[in-house]
C-alpha cells in the first residue's frame, strides 16, 4: 500500500516552533506575541498565509507580506524543532509499515529545508519513500498536485492519505484518494464535517486504519 502522511499536525505537533518563530517576528514589529490557539488557527496553508493571518491579526501593513514571510522563514529554519515533538506512536508506527512492506510519503505546506531537518532530526526520514514540501511545486494544498505528484512517485498500489486538517481532507477529495483523518491535530471545524474515509485518535489505532483499507 502507498501511504502518504501530512506532517504539522499529523507526524509532529509542531505549533510550539512555530508560535515561537511567528511572536519573534511580531516582537519585532513591536506587535503583541499571539496564543496557541490562535497560532494554530493560522496553520494549514503554509508560512505566506501563516503571516499573512498574523499580519491581519496584528493590523500590520500588508505591503510587508513578503519581508515578513522572509523573516518568519529565516527564524523557523533556525530552530524549527526545539519545541516540537513525533506523536505518540509514531517512533514504533513508521518502522512497522515498512516492515509490512508499505510505501511511505509526506506531502506537507511546510518549505521542504525545514521539513528534511525536523525529520533528520528524529531520525526519520529513512522511512519515507518521497517527500513534498510546500516549495516543491509552484502550487501548495488544496492544490491536489503535490499529492498526487507524491502517490505518483511511490508508484502503482493502494492509495492512503493521512492528515488533521480542513487543507488536507479538501486535498484528498480533489485528489480523489481515500482520507484517514487524525483527529488530535490542527483541525479547525468538527469532524463530522470534514469529508473522510477514516477517522483515529491514536497512532496505536492506526493500524486498524491499515488493515481496513487493505480488506
Amino acid at each position: 500500500m502507498n501511504i502518504v502522511f501530512d506532517l504539522d499536525g499529523t507526524l509532529i505537533d509542531s505549533a510550539p516552533d512555530i508560535q515561537a518563530a511567528c511572536n519573534k517576528v511580531l516582537a519585532d514589529e513591536g506587535a503583541r506575541p499571539v496564543d496557541m490557539k490562535t497560532l494554530i488557527s493560522f496553520i494549514g496553508n503554509g508560512i505566506p498565509k501563516l503571516v499573512e493571518r498574523a499580519i491581519k491579526a496584528r493590523d500590520l501593513d500588508i505591503a510587508d507580506h513578503e519581508r515578513l514571510t522572509q523573516k518568519m522563514l529565516d527564524y523557523y529554519g533556525a530552530d524549527p524543532a526545539t519545541l516540537s515533538k513525533l506523536y505518540n506512536g509514531i517512533e514504533t508506527l513508521l518502522p512497522a509499515l515498512k516492515a509490512e512492506h508499505h510505501h511511505l510519503g509526506i506531502c506537507t505546506n511546510k518549505p521542504l529545508e525545514p521539513t528534511m531537518a525536523i525529520l533528520d532530526l528524529y531520525g526519520i526520514t529513512k522511512h519515507f519513500d518521497v517527500i513534498i514540501g510546500g516549495d516543491t511545486l509552484p502550487v501548495k494544498k488544496p492544490n491536489p498536485a503535490p499529492l498526487v505528484a507524491a502517490f505518483k512517485a511511490l508508484g502503482d498500489g493502494q492509495r492512503l492519505y493521512v492528515g488533521d486538517s480542513e487543507v488536507d481532507a479538501e486535498t484528498a477529495d480533489k485528489a480523489r484518494v481515500p482520507f484517514a483523518l487524525f483527529t488530535e491535530g490542527y483541525r479547525k471545524v468538527a469532524v463530522a464535517d470534514l469529508p473522510k474515509t477514516y477517522t483515529f485518535s491514536t497512532f496505536e489505532d492506526f493500524a486498524e486504519v491499515v488493515r481496513q483499507h487493505r480488506l
